[in-house]
């Protein structure tokens, strides 16, 4: 039998009652059969600085434990000025360094996002996946979950209601699962 596909949840954005939380949150009840999700919450990291590399901070250090640690990686990013928010920036780059210490090379990614807009997050996710291209990181192409009109899918405690949406994040999930799994295949198996 496999070992469970350990899938690490990041979700870009601070705010308590942050759209892209609550879509993290709901991810949890839809993770598939042999996969778990842990969440891994980015507050408390400080802003990058190359003179802090070597001595890295408790919450990078923690940070960079439980990339290695999993198998995949869900960010949930929301997208300021047309594209990912700074605090996830500074979490990409920190987990990125020292030079030659990548925690994200190799990890298979699924991405999803949430706004009060119609194109639900599409540019910052765009910009993110341009940033694995560099880490290294095998982005899922394809479902993709961009959900627009977060207001509309979300009742006022931060509960996913919309049908839909739920539907779209499972079928992400399983993918993301699959994908994981076929890329842990050795070569030429």
């Amino acid at each position: 039998m496999n070992d469970p596909i350990r899938i690490l949840g990041i979700a870009g954005s601070l705010r308590r009652e942050s759209y892209n939380r609550a879509a993290l949150r709901a991810a949890k009840q839809f993770v598939p059969e042999g996969a778990t999700l842990e969440i891994f919450e980015l507050d408390g990291i400080p802003i990058y600085n190359q003179d802090d590399e070597q001595q890295l901070p408790p919450k990078v250090a923690e940070l960079k434990q439980l990339i290695r640690k999993a198998d995949a990686i869900l960010i949930v990013t929301p997208e300021y000025n047309y594209s990912v928010p700074g605090v996830l920036k500074n979490a990409i780059d920190w987990a990125s360094r020292p030079y030659g210490d990548n925690s994200w090379d190799g990890k298979p990614a699924a991405i999803m996002g949430a706004s009060v807009g119609e194109l639900g997050t599409a540019r910052a996710q765009y910009d993110l996946r341009k940033m694995f291209v560099y880490l290294n990181v095998f982005a899922l192409n394809q479902p993709e979950v961009m959900i627009g009109n977060a207001a509309k899918r979300f009742d006022a405690e931060g509960n996913l209601t919309d049908e839909t949406t739920k539907d779209f994040i499972r079928k992400q999930l399983q993918s993301l699962v699959a994908w994981t799994r076929r890329l842990q295949q050795p070569q030429g198996a």
